[in-house]
């Protein structure tokens, strides 16, 4: 442990800065050079890291050098490795070069632009980057600064989601005459859905009852039945509640399934439900000609969200909204405290983001997405993600060759959701439950798992960043040799 005195605690010297950035830098270059070194799942028990560091914070400052080696050493090991190209749980949390690039940039700036004149090219860099990114996915104008909408960047879906259910529940609430009618309220998704809405609407003061999960199956890919959705609001009106809310989601969770938005949206429509598209993790497919059609309807929502974080090689965090009357958003969601007040923001001629998410202050998230953007170009992008499908297309033909296997709900994109046939149906879910243990457990690759429609699935993601064709190919022979193991086993227990 070192020491210091005041008159040499300078802590942002350039000079110390270039250097020890450089160090971090190497470290993790040599992290990303090394990752398939380690167990992809972490193997750690609950509770270890408090037997490798101190009870209490340092008196004096420790050198990075030192820093670095409690890192490595108690740290890493503690660390699932997202960035492996053998990880293939959960949806990707896509990592690169120039989504670093931007982080250092953002971090180094260290702006807080809650309104235009905190920092003009931070909020004026996000207006043009949701306008870039609308324009890729081919969205109408009403989304888009340019046209009558507009958007934002905020952390995560669960934040969208927040934003836009309170925005929906304020307008609601006018016409209904109070708060005391929150009760009567009724938002709508899926079982498929993912399950940051229910968290959304409960925070908005939806009560959970008024929360209704539409029943999916497998016979239509596990997506949103239009006319289920119908006979729920009509039910609900029966009852003298409100709908509100209607979520569609393109690329569910569980299994990848895509919710028919134009019928939904003429639901939405028929009912006058606010409609938001949830695209979290396939948004970015649209951006290839060949996968924008999954996208018709859009003109019918209210709203739009999708993570570049997720598979767009834009690192954590960041989450595009779009919006066609921002107005609402802003009603719901503004503040006007006299020390921000400002001659620009009382023009009414900028945009104050603070009045367009839950926190006031925000990253400088827009210079990340852009660097990204221009370093790689619209055809790059387009090849990351039709590379990453071409992957999970030959992935599901290698399963579905195998005769042991079974590809429970067709693939659309990048996911491939599979399992282990069982002799019994009731065993199931705790054949395939072992066959995931065995394979994460292996250390070599790592996967989750879903339940659809009462079958225990392993889910198999694709896309992370550093992922090629041999780590997919070799995912499978490990899949194939754990279920060998697995089947002997049970063979000999039964004879």
């Amino acid at each position: 442990m070192g020491s210091a005195s005041k008159k040499t605690f300078l802590p942002l010297d350039p000079t110390s800065f270039t250097n020890e950035s450089k160090a971090v830098i190497d470290f993790i270059a040599d992290y990303y050079n090394n990752i398939e070194k380690y167990p992809v799942q972490s193997r750690v028990e609950p509770g270890y890291l408090s037997a490798k560091l101190p009870e209490s914070a340092p008196n004096c400052p420790d050198s990075l050098e030192d820093i670095l080696k409690d890192v490595n050493d108690c740290i890493v090991p503690g660390l699932t490795h997202w960035q492996s190209p053998n990880f293939f749980g959960y949806f990707h949390a896509n990592a690169s070069t120039a989504g670093f690039l931007g982080e250092m940039l953002c971090s180094g700036f260290n702006v807080v632009g809650f309104n235009w004149i905190s920092s003009p090219a931070a909020t004026e860099l996000e207006s043009l980057l949701v306008d870039w990114m609308g324009q890729m996915l081919m969205l109408p104008p009403s989304f888009l600064f340019s046209g009558t909408g507009g958007g934002v960047l905020h952390g995560s879906t669960c934040e969208s989601a927040v934003c836009t259910l309170a925005a929906a529940r304020d307008e609601a609430l006018k016409e209904l005459g109070g708060w005391e009618n929150i009760t009567k309220l009724v938002v709508y998704a899926s079982d498929q859905t993912h399950f940051t809405f229910q968290k959304a609407a409960k925070l908005v003061g939806i009560p959970p009852s008024n929360f209704r999960s539409i029943e999916t199956s497998r016979a239509t890919r596990f997506s949103m039945s239009p006319e289920k959705v119908r006979i729920a609001i009509e039910d609900d009106i029966k009852l003298g509640l409100v709908p509100l809310y209607l979520c569609a989601t393109l690329g569910t969770t569980p299994c990848g399934a895509v919710d028919p938005i134009a019928e939904l949206g003429k639901v939405a429509r028929e009912y006058k439900l606010w409609l938001h598209i949830d695209a979290a993790y396939a948004g970015s497919a649209c951006i290839c000609p060949e996968f924008r059609h999954y996208l018709d309807g859009v003109e019918l929502a209210n709203s739009f969200s999708m993570n570049p974080h997720k598979w767009f090689l834009t690192n954590m965090d960041c989450c595009c909204l779009w919006i066609k009357e921002p107005k609402l958003l802003v009603d719901s969601l503004s503040t006007d405290p006299e020390i921000l007040r400002n001659k620009a923001s009382k023009s009414k001629d900028v945009v104050d983001y603070k009045d367009w998410q839950v926190a006031l202050s925000r990253r400088f998230k827009a210079l990340k997405l852009w660097i990204v953007i221009r370093r790689h170009g619209l055809a790059n992008l387009r090849y990351h993600i039709r590379t990453d499908i071409g992957m999970a297309k030959r992935f599901e033909g290698l399963v579905a060759k195998d005769e042991r296997f079974e590809i429970v709900v067709p693939r659309t994109f990048a996911l491939v959701c599979l399992r282990l046939k069982p002799k019994h149906e009731a065993e199931g879910t705790e054949l395939n439950c072992k066959l995931l243990d065995a394979i994460n457990s292996s250390g070599r690759a790592f996967m989750t798992h879903a339940v659809l429609g009462g079958i225990y699935v392993i889910r198999c993601a694709i896309g992370t960043t550093m992922t090629e064709q041999h780590h997919v190919d070799a995912l499978w022979k490990l899949i194939q040799e754990k279920a060998d193991v697995l089947l002997m086993g049970s063979d000999r227990i039964k004879s």
